[in-house]
């Protein structure tokens, strides 16, 4: 039987690479034996069967040392962004009830006010003594944890609300270690994962895809390198290096690529290379015949979230139908509902609800309101618009939610609102995305305020609030927002004034 989960493979090949980063390398005997005492140290924490650990880390081998060393515990983890400001981490880290942090001294900025506000443990690399993360390792025990690593456990994803505050994704799955690996045969079945696979971790590991594609080549014996930080050139050469199959990317990303002169693409053998999937975004139609051109491998796309995944198309099939994200997983169906729930027919808009397979439900953590509000039966949607054609293709064309995706990365405009709406000059505002060339979509923050207000001002207010990507590229300041009768803002009439002339809102 072929080899399969963490623990077969620290068994049957101990010294088989699992980790690339940088200069320094990790094999599964390695990754096993500075997991198993990281566990140690987080029970020494407080942290058992049913608890939560949040982890705020860069791209790191350290980062899935955590993940592991949670697991183990049958503990889950609370994947979160680093870029997020110490309010926004000290609300995730209350509302998930963390009781430790693993983070990075560089980020003291972020975690300290925090930790002091919530009381949560910190395991901090970087630092000396034992709130350190090396130190913590040294000082715990080697006896085997409670339970065996197979695979990584089902991680909890935090995703920006239509009521201003993220709210945690959980699916149905227990949180004990192995429990994902229903999950992950399925991937590995899905796009043909082996154990000759060597995977690039392109984007931040916070997110569903690149941490849930590494939770799979752990899991199948694949090698993973990580990239700290995306940069085209750097990206090439790792290709070249390492002899990448495969990886999982956002349209950014190749963007950036493409932007490499084609001189130095031409100079990299990227032979080695089989598979990227993308998501997270719409790839502008042209960049997608771009990157097809000119990489030498298959760029299938899927359609999905952090509540569940639901399409896929090949290169071939997209040529066929460009702009379109595919036809449905094995096990998942798909259906386009009009606001009262009834089908539509091909070629007619509505809201995508999404069926998983079995009972794979996901709840949204102490929300039972806007867990309701986003099933239907056995369905569930993330409020984006579209149709089926007559061959059950699925097309985007817009979102009934009020969300903007910059670069991959989903943003609710409310939280924004919100902190302007503490400026004491703001009066109202509305938040909406507009079309990027590079980012697919960039936030513009259009603000009826006091005659003293300034842009600059509106700026830095937020920069102090709110993470880097949050904050407007752009800000217009008026005299009076359009309302409706009853008061509300109009924002559609604002923000269609942006993309008049494009095929889709998104």
């Amino acid at each position: 039987m072929t080899t399969r989960g963490i623990a077969s493979w620290v068994r049957d090949e101990p010294d088989r690479v699992a980790f690339c980063c940088d200069d320094e390398t990790r094999t599964y005997a390695e990754y096993d034996a500075r997991s198993t005492r990281l566990a140690h140290a987080l029970a020494a924490r407080g942290v058992g069967e049913g608890d939560r650990v949040a982890i705020m880390l860069p791209n790191s081998i350290e980062f899935f040392e955590a993940w592991a060393a949670a697991t183990k515990l049958g503990a889950s983890v609370v994947l979160v962004n680093w870029h997020l400001k110490a309010d926004e981490l000290a609300y995730i880290l209350e509302d998930s009830a963390a009781k430790v942090l693993v983070s990075h001294e560089d980020l003291a900025v972020q975690y300290a006010p925090a930790l002091e506000a919530t009381g949560a443990v910190g395991i901090i690399m970087g630092e000396d003594g034992e709130r350190g993360f090396e130190q913590a390792i040294a000082d715990a025990p080697d006896t085997p944890p409670p339970f065996e690593l197979q695979g990584l456990a089902a991680p909890v994803f935090y995703t920006s609300g239509t009521t201003g505050r993220p709210k945690g994704v959980i699916h149905g799955q227990p949180a004990g270690p192995g429990a994902a690996s229903a999950m992950i045969e399925g991937q590995l079945m899905l796009w043909g994962w082996t154990s000759d696979d060597v995977y690039i971790c392109s984007g931040p590991a916070y997110h569903a895809g690149p941490g849930g594609w590494t939770m799979a080549a752990l899991y199948v014996g694949a090698p993973t390198v990580i990239l700290p930080m995306f940069d085209a050139s750097e990206w090439l050469r790792l290709v070249e290096q390492h002899g990448v199959t495969c990886s999982f990317m956002v349209p950014a990303h190749f963007i950036r690529i493409l932007e490499v002169p084609e001189e130095e693409r031409a100079s990299r053998d990227l032979s080695s290379l089989r598979l990227l999937v993308h998501a997270g975004a719409p790839c502008p139609i042209p960049v997608k015949r771009r990157i097809i051109d000119a990489l030498p491998c298959e760029i299938s796309e899927l359609y999905g979230a952090s509540e569940g995944g639901a399409t896929r198309i090949t290169s071939a099939e997209w040529l066929e139908r460009p702009g379109s994200v595919g036809t449905p997983w094995p096990g998942v169906e798909v259906a386009i509902l009009d606001e009262n729930g009834s089908p539509q027919p091909p070629g007619e808009q509505g809201i995508v609800y999404i069926r998983p397979p079995g009972a794979n439900r996901f709840h949204y953590h102490d929300d039972p309101a806007k867990t309701a509000e986003a099933w239907r039966e056995e369905g569930f949607t993330v409020g984006d618009v579209g149709y089926l054609d007559a061959d059950g293709y699925l097309f985007l064309t817009d979102r009934a939610a009020d969300m903007v995706i910059r670069g991959g990365v989903n943003i609710y405009p409310r939280e924004i609102e919100e902190v302007l709406h503490t400026h004491p000059d703001v009066v109202d505002c509305a938040v909406f995305g507009v079309p990027d060339e590079r980012l697919g979509e960039q936030l513009h923050a259009v603000v009826e305020a006091r005659t003293d207000v300034t842009t600059d001002g509106l700026r830095a207010h937020c920069v102090e609030h709110l993470a880097d990507f949050k904050v407007p590229a752009s800000f217009e300041l008026v005299d009076e927002l359009p309302r409706q009768p009853n008061g509300k803002v109009l924002k559609r009439v604002l923000r269609d004034q942006h993309w008049a002339g494009r095929s889709t809102r998104i």
